[in-house]
């Protein structure tokens, strides 16, 4: 049993460690995960910044989770984006690009 649970931690241990190195980042609410490689981060803050993408304007701020009403008007997701990302829609609030699940308007990753 001693054996098992010291085999069981080392695995977690080398599991974690490997995902450590991976260059994805992976984060969401518990239902969806948003996965972005690098080079997209940079396409989409390029993205924001060539197209000079106005913020939107809310009285409370937008966070991952949050719920957003719907007079805030949601922008398709450029197909440059990376094609995992283009199911979401986007907000561009406060210096932060915010991916938003169309269907139920959950703020559901922020691209810092």
């Amino acid at each position: 049993m001693k054996k098992l649970l010291m085999f069981a931690a080392a695995a977690s241990l080398v599991a974690t460690m490997a995902n450590a190195q991976t260059a994805t980042v992976t984060t969401g609410t518990a239902n969806t995960a948003v996965q972005i490689e690098p080079q997209y981060r940079t396409k989409i803050k390029s993205y924001i910044t060539e197209h000079k993408v106005r913020p939107v304007v809310t009285r409370e701020k937008i966070i991952v989770g949050a719920t957003l009403p719907s007079d805030v008007e949601l922008e398709a997701v450029p197909a440059d984006w990376g094609p995992s990302l283009t199911k979401y829609r986007y907000v561009y609030s406060g210096d932060r690009v915010m991916l938003v699940d169309p269907g139920t308007r959950t703020v559901v990753h922020e691209i810092d």
